[in-house]
């Protein structure tokens, strides 16, 4: 529980680069297709937590998906815009990151991609195997030296078109990207999450559960998916996406990160609700909002579910606050041994390296079950030595709110927590020097039900 919270600052948005002078503070706290088929379409999103996009025709089991290259700007928090690549569904207007696509396991996926860059572009699956391009085996592409120009067929430059298809074995988390010219496309933002859930329940799961409360294939994986959340981890040099813009190369020799996003997003804005008006092109936000996990509820509660990705180049030491995690998975696949023996394990930061997606099973719950009949046993200091944050409810206790002194205004409706969580090599949570922004966000934790949190 924290006493304190960001310090949000408004944002000129201003396309031309900029050194920030900004001060942001932070508290205490199988066919070939070669056409499209109508757009593929986002599922109703909730304000926060995953928000999927499902592929549309084909059928049940027959996914397709509609990918389109665009270019567009994000904002940062210091004010300034990011020229990007990215893929957007459909048709549609350019969006960072790319939709999270998902799909259940057996599914035959379809994606299509339409490519209005102007050079080839194309889509890598890590994790799935046999996929194809135009009803073909997917293969590496070579220049007439013998070069590997791409790891996989491309759509040419100016409106060329690729067909891929693969059959999603594994649940699991994973990422898709580009596999031309990697160093430069997936960094100006050519990628995106995909997610494959369950066909079924697994055997020993519990007696009327669905298939979607289930990371993998274990019975042990079950989660609540309400609580399921996707922390999507990447970085920006700005210098080589202005290069770029400017038809100039992409250098990585002097390719130097100085802003880190969570789901394509700088905090504070990472905990805006999804489809926030202000982000038009970044719709993911990455705001936890759980419940207090019941140990003694029938049947019994479920923990939360956190999909870390990582696309960038460096490790990212993802740090939540007072909540270690379970690793169930890493890669899309289920940690488990030969004989099906559990060798999930408990982590408290979740080093997610380059490429690799790991996925994690969480549960808050108060272990000391302080009151107000059952206070906590410290002196609250003096309020001229408190700093109280907007989201304190005036009470340390989950569930209470309490009058604030004079002139303080606060956002929390319900009494409820708010925990930071931070990626926890600190040169990485800033935005060209600006502290304490990029790839931060918080769990919320409400108060059991019933409650008035809205």
């Amino acid at each position: 529980m924290m006493r304190g919270d960001a310090v949000m600052l408004g944002k000129a948005r201003n396309r031309r680069l900029r050194r920030p002078t900004l001060l942001v503070a932070l508290a205490l706290v199988g066919a070939t297709m070669t056409t499209f088929v109508p757009a593929a379409t986002a599922e109703t999103p909730s304000r926060v937590g995953i928000a999927c996009t499902t592929g549309v025709g084909g059928g049940a089991t027959t996914p397709i998906f509609n990918l389109t290259t665009k270019t567009g700007y994000i904002s940062l928090p210091d004010g300034n815009t990011a020229f990007m690549w990215g893929y957007s569904s459909g048709f549609g207007s350019f969006q960072h990151p790319g939709p999270v696509l998902c799909v259940n396991a057996g599914d035959t996926v379809t994606v299509i991609l339409r490519n209005t860059l102007p050079e080839a572009a194309s889509i890598v699956f890590p994790g799935q195997v046999n996929v194809l391009a135009n009803g073909t085996p997917a293969q590496p592409e070579l220049s007439g030296a013998g070069a590997t120009t791409s790891l996989t067929n491309t759509a040419a430059a100016g409106g060329g078109t690729v067909t891929y298809s693969f059959l999603a074995t594994n649940p699991g988390t994973y990422l898709y990207e580009s596999g031309t010219n990697p160093e430069k496309q997936v960094r100006m933002g050519l990628f995106g999450a995909l997610i494959v859930r369950p066909s079924a329940v697994p055997p020993g799961g519990a007696v009327g559960s669905i298939a979607s409360e289930y990371a993998n294939n274990r019975a042990d994986s079950r989660f609540n998916p309400a609580e399921e959340f996707m922390v999507l981890l990447s970085e920006i040099d700005p210098y080589q996406h202005q290069a770029v813009e400017n038809n100039k190369s992409f250098n990585m020799n002097t390719y130097h990160p100085r802003y880190w996003l969570i789901n394509g997003r700088g905090f504070p804005d990472s905990i805006a609700d999804n489809g926030a008006s202000w982000l038009p092109t970044q719709p993911y936000g990455a705001l936890a909002k759980v419940g207090e996990f019941d140990r003694a509820a029938v049947p019994a509660d479920q923990p939360g579910m956190a999909r870390y990705l990582n696309v960038g180049t460096e490790d990212f030491p993802f740090h939540p606050h007072g909540n270690n995690g379970l690793v169930a998975a890493r890669d899309g696949r289920a940690l488990e041994g030969p004989a099906g023996e559990d060798l999930s394990f408990e982590k408290f930061a979740i080093n997610i390296g380059p490429g690799q997606t790991w996925d994690v099973i969480f549960k808050w719950y108060d272990a000391e079950n302080y009151s107000p009949s059952n206070p906590v046993p410290v002196t609250v200091p003096q309020l001229a030595n408190e700093e109280i944050g907007v989201f304190y409810s005036g009470s340390p206790y989950l569930g209470t709110k309490e009058a604030l002194p004079p002139g303080i205004q606060s956002v929390n409706q319900c009494g409820e927590y708010y925990i930071i969580s931070h990626n926890h090599a600190l040169f990485q949570i800033t935005s060209w020097g600006t502290n304490m922004t990029g790839p931060i966000t918080y769990m919320r934790i409400d108060p059991p039900t019933p409650n008035n949190c809205g």
